[in-house]
């Protein structure tokens, strides 16, 4: 049957999203309950999450807070737990937080790799574990933001190119784990989006002659965690990089043409 308008709203869905104080996690936060749904939101930047919560008061969605540094295991899933507890069962994960520095691989140290991979990998798998046992038994939807780096190298970025190649891996890994609980794993993987952790002054460096923006992440994550929209889709890496990956190198050359 086509779906219909009827079937959009996500009233009655709750969402949970790290790193929602600004960018992609913010974007996706507002999203969420534009379309309905009660979220859940966390940040480690209080100022930036009191701003984000203000926004969501204004839509009359329910709405759970907590700031806290996803790289702490313990606040992480005790922020998982407090959703479940404050708002009913869980039904979306948007696993957004991550971020890096620019470095060649021999320069960086191993505690700045350690908050890599927590910050980039483990706030994922702790996250999804404390998300898991809250979600009813009709399932749900982890989405994890990735990023094209995943796909390709990443001079300067080696380790925390790795940790979203591992996160890209363990989404269809999860996504078979997880298929007899309902529970649908799919990522997003963004490039030229301006952010605060990213950059906001990035040039549209894509074959589509625009910039992206943090909104158009948020949309393709509002699909992927679609009961109805997406019910068929796990296992899915959906690029949201205005055609860089598919474009391999290619670039438009003064003349318009393109060129490697």
């Amino acid at each position: 049957m086509p779906v219909g308008l009827d079937e959009l709203s996500l009233a009655g869905q709750v969402a949970v999203v790290t790193g929602a104080g600004a960018g992609i996690g913010r974007a996706c936060a507002l999203g969420f309950a534009a379309w309905g749904a009660a979220v859940a939101a966390c940040d480690r930047d209080p100022g930036r999450l009191a701003a984000t919560v203000g926004e969501l008061s204004t839509t009359g969605v329910p709405v759970y807070q907590a700031t806290l540094d996803v790289r702490d295991r313990e606040a992480a899933a005790a922020f998982v737990d407090g959703a479940a507890d404050r708002l009913g069962p869980l039904t979306v994960l948007v696993n957004n937080v991550g971020g890096t520095f620019a470095a060649p691989f021999l320069e960086v140290r191993p505690r700045g790799e350690e908050a890599l991979v927590a910050l980039n990998f483990t706030s994922v798998t702790t996250c999804t574990r404390a998300f898991v046992p809250h979600v009813p038994p009709a399932g749900g939807a982890v989405v994890n933001v990735t990023s094209i780096e995943a796909h390709r190298a990443a001079p300067g970025f080696a380790v925390y190119a790795a940790m979203k190649a591992a996160v890209t891996n363990l989404t269809a890994t999860l996504a078979l784990e997880l298929a007899e609980r309902r529970i649908r794993v799919n990522a997003v993987a963004p490039d030229v989006i301006p952010t605060p952790g990213v950059g906001e002054d990035l040039e549209a460096a894509t074959p589509l002659p625009w910039r992206g923006h943090p909104d158009d992440v948020a949309a393709a994550v509002l699909f992927l965690a679609h009961p109805r929209l997406s019910r068929f889709v796990t296992g899915a890496v959906l690029p949201v990089d205005g055609g860089n990956r598919a474009a391999g190198g290619w670039r438009r050359g003064p003349d318009g043409g393109w060129v490697t």
